[in-house]
């Protein structure tokens, strides 16, 4: 019996989801038929179903790889700037404005959950709460390694009130993104300042 190594499989399926992103992108989730991908993808239609089942399994597996990247870019962000905590926030809340603006995957994904007409959004319910899960990690290792200690529950509390003042902004934008991103850092600053004096 043939079997794939797993470097070679890890490609393969890394292959089919970036296949089914271009064309999500280009043309649309309506668009996107396994046939398609498997024919950008270089593979046969029957390995497209094998590995992920079907559209769903599909679109889950296109939007664990988008989330994946966008909380690196997080991480990034934070991370480049240390303990300097107003630019920290203002980098990481930044690339997040730009990143939803610049990626139709990502703005789908952290918004499906407040509804849409976009047929991607059906397979992407509940993905809006795993990126604002996931994008909490970084910032708390990023707390963790560079603020003062705060109670665990707080702190929580703080970062998921942030993320979701994020993603407000993203949904309806009240001002440029740079300006939104310095804004909400100054605000952070003057939430960790308060905490500390009580």
């Amino acid at each position: 019996m043939l079997t794939v190594s797993r470097p070679d499989r890890d490609a393969t399926r890394a292959a089919i989801v970036a296949a089914a992103r271009q064309l999500t992108v280009t043309k649309g989730w309506a668009a996107v038929r396994m046939s398609t991908v498997a024919q950008l993808a270089g593979v046969s239609r029957q390995t497209v179903y094998n590995e992920y089942g079907g559209r769903a399994g599909l679109a889950d597996a296109m939007a664990d790889a988008e989330i994946e990247r966008f909380v690196a870019g997080v991480r990034t962000a934070l991370f480049a700037h240390g303990g300097q905590v107003r630019g920290a926030v203002a980098a990481a809340v930044r690339f997040t404005l730009d990143e939803a603006a610049a990626n139709p995957l990502i703005r789908v994904i952290l918004t499906s959950s407040r509804g849409g007409a976009d047929p991607l959004l059906a397979y992407l319910t509940t993905r809006s709460d795993v990126v604002m899960a996931q994008a909490a990690v970084p910032l708390l290792e990023w707390a963790a390694a560079h603020l003062p200690p705060l109670p665990a529950e707080e702190l929580t509390f703080a970062v998921d009130t942030v993320i979701r003042l994020v993603v407000s902004h993203i949904v309806l934008p009240l001002r440029p993104a740079g300006q939104t991103a310095d804004a909400l850092a100054g605000l952070v600053v003057l939430l960790l300042e308060a905490s500390r004096r009580h």
